[in-house]
């Protein structure tokens, strides 16, 4: 399938000369210098050369560039002297704002959402995510049909949409975007309705659903391949996942559970992606249980709690849904640090310390999973005949068997599991 997001490897980002701009507004939780190492971060993800950062106070917003006068001209003598291409903000930028900065700076300008759709255009792997990059990237591209940058332009190529600057083109380029978006959501209901079923069969059986979610190299695929033995892309990058991945795991008292691998989230993510990614976020939303994974050795640790939190609002998980913190990579903590966090972790029920690279705490937090997914289940005792292997086998399958043995000439199996898993039993054809 074609959606327009196959990559070139002259892409304008990818060895760019760049200056990362953070436009402090104030207001903010979060430290400038971390949001500056993030965004540059973000930057490097799709091969982007850093050179500069610059932290820029902003006493009052200015509709046609966001920052001061000056500071363009600041900026300006900073890509001249630097012989920077790129320059990146860390802000939502106007059509208007970003075309004048363009023009003020002399190199081509992306915010915050351009670089993260960006990255999941190159990111993407399966055609699912394609279709959803795709369509966040045309609901945002339609309002920006003044542009100056080149891979846009090679888009013609692929779609014959984005294409002159007169005002008919532009008229005419618009419409082309509204039919395809419509194409694009009509495909990804399609899949949307397929991964009902296969949830609904699931549900069926019935496995519960555990998902992983977190800010964006929390770790989460780390501890995903620990705990499922597996080997998804697990590296010290941001979006290093996003297609969901799905493993069947065991766990105490639990034969058979699904842990679900999902894309990272991120501040200020764009509303394109919330909207695009919800068939991929199902998964979380209809799970029976989150793992929060935290980077709790980064400084903006409990902001990102808070940005994850909104993310997973936005998307309808209910607050009632069981959840738990793994405060995850306390192996890059030491001394006083480590202990005091360690002291905090232990009075709460709902948090587990753990390192996804060394496994310190994965065991512990494996059967906290289980105990809170077994929390409802009730203890039965069930007599069988000695030959009935596959009512037996069933028991093992969705129960717990804490004892069994004989009572004359039935078998007596003492199991925990969930009533309705029992009601089943009885019922089962």
């Amino acid at each position: 399938m074609t959606t327009g997001f196959e990559r070139d490897p002259d892409e304008f980002t990818r060895g760019a000369r760049a200056v990362v701009v953070y436009p402090d507004l104030g207001g903010s939780s979060r430290d400038a210098g971390a949001r500056l190492e993030e965004t540059a971060g973000l930057a490097a993800a799709i091969g982007v050369d850093v050179v500069e950062r610059v932290p820029l106070r902003i006493r009052a917003p200015k509709p046609g560039t966001l920052i001061g006068s000056g500071q363009v001209e600041a900026l300006a003598e900073t890509v001249r002297d630097r012989e920077l291409t790129l320059a990146v903000f860390d802000a939502s930028l106007t059509p208007v704002q970003q075309r004048n900065l363009e023009t003020g700076l002399g190199c081509k300008v992306i915010d915050r959402t351009g670089l993260i759709l960006e990255i999941f255009g190159e990111r993407a792997r399966t055609a699912e995510g394609r279709l959803q990059v795709e369509l966040a990237h045309l609901d945002y591209q339609a309002g920006r049909l003044v542009r100056s940058w080149t891979h846009l332009e090679r888009q013609r190529g692929g779609f014959g949409f984005l294409g002159g600057p007169g005002e008919t083109q532009i008229e005419a380029d618009r419409r082309l975007i509204r039919d395809r978006m419509a194409r694009l959501r009509r495909e990804l209901d399609s899949v949307s309705r397929t991964r009902t079923l296969h949830r609904d069969r699931r549900q069926r059986a019935p496995w519960p659903i555990i998902a992983l979610v977190g800010y964006t190299n929390a770790g989460k695929s780390t501890l995903f391949n620990r705990l499922t033995g597996s080997d998804v892309m697990a590296e010290n990058l941001l979006f290093a996942t996003l297609d969901p991945t799905l493993r069947q795991i065991s766990l105490p008292g639990i034969d058979k559970a699904i842990l679900s691998d999902t894309v990272g989230f991120v501040s200020e993510l764009p509303t394109q992606l919330v909207a695009a990614f919800k068939a991929t976020l199902e998964e979380v939303v209809s799970a029976d249980l989150l793992i929060h994974v935290r980077d709790i050795a980064h400084p903006d640790s409990e902001a990102q709690k808070d940005d994850v939190e909104q993310v997973l609002a936005d998307i309808g998980v209910a607050e009632t849904t069981p959840r738990f913190e793994a405060w995850n990579k306390i192996d890059l903590l030491e001394g006083e640090a480590r202990d005091d966090l360690l002291a905090e972790a232990a009075k709460r029920e709902d948090v587990m310390p753990v390192s996804a690279v060394s496994g310190e705490g994965v065991d512990a937090l494996v059967h906290a999973v289980a105990a809170r997914l077994t929390q409802g289940h009730r203890r039965y005792t069930v007599h069988l005949d000695p030959a009935d292997g596959a009512a037996a086998a069933w028991l093992h399958q969705h129960g717990e068997v804490l004892e069994q043995g004989m009572d004359g000439e039935r078998a007596v199996y003492e199991v925990r599991m969930a009533p309705r898993d029992y009601e089943r039993f009885l019922t089962r054809g």
